[in-house]
């Protein structure tokens, strides 16, 4: 991807990521199993799992989201 169109798409993503008020957040990618994990918290200490539509598993503290589990990430977002 070229760095200006993804410059264009992290900016775009800003407000999205302000108001989950997450104070950091880890991206980590398993390119094998084409996985992404988005942490709002570590170590997440997840006490549940809800599963989503389409692979997204949201990883719960007391009803808090504490992670973002998305399956076949290269499928969703292309470009």
């Amino acid at each position: 991807m070229e760095t200006t169109a993804a410059l264009k798409e992290i900016f775009e993503a800003l407000p999205y990521i302000k108001r989950i008020g997450a104070k950091h957040l880890w991206f980590d990618f398993d390119e094998k199993a084409d996985v992404l994990y988005v942490s709002l918290e570590r170590p997440q200490r997840a006490t549940d799992t809800d599963i989503l539509e389409d692979g997204i598993f949201l990883r719960l503290r007391d009803k808090k989201i504490v992670g973002i589990t998305i399956t076949n990430i290269s499928s969703k977002f292309t470009g």
